[in-house]
């Protein structure tokens, strides 16, 4: 099941962004989802996840700026983004915690000065 992310876009710096991901999977509360990132040249990091319970963890560089949350009735996980830095910019996917699904394409983020 490929997960599909959604909302990026170009923003200034300090501006905000909503993303979105729509899959079965996200319904499966024995799963716990993320949101990941990648920028050309560089490996995959895992920015945060959550569990059908709530539970939240973030990648430090981010901790405070963006929070992550699961809509399990609509099958939808979100990733407000705020106060955004040049940093943040990539492409950000969705997957389980264990990237055990096919990635997506993704939704390029950028951050403009």
């Amino acid at each position: 099941v490929q997960l599909q992310a959604s909302g990026g876009g170009l923003v200034q710096a300090g501006g905000s962004l909503k993303l979105s991901c729509v899959s079965s999977v996200i319904a499966n509360t024995n799963i716990i989802m993320a949101w990941f990132r990648q920028v050309p040249g560089q490996q995959r990091e895992r920015v945060a996840t959550v569990s059908a319970r709530g539970f939240r963890e973030y990648l430090n560089s981010v901790e405070g700026r963006f929070t992550i949350s699961r809509d399990i009735s609509k099958m939808t996980m979100y990733l407000q983004m705020t106060n955004l830095n040049l940093g943040d910019t990539a492409v950000y996917y969705c997957n389980t915690r264990g990237a055990s699904r096919e990635w997506g394409q993704g939704t390029e983020v950028t951050v403009s000065s």
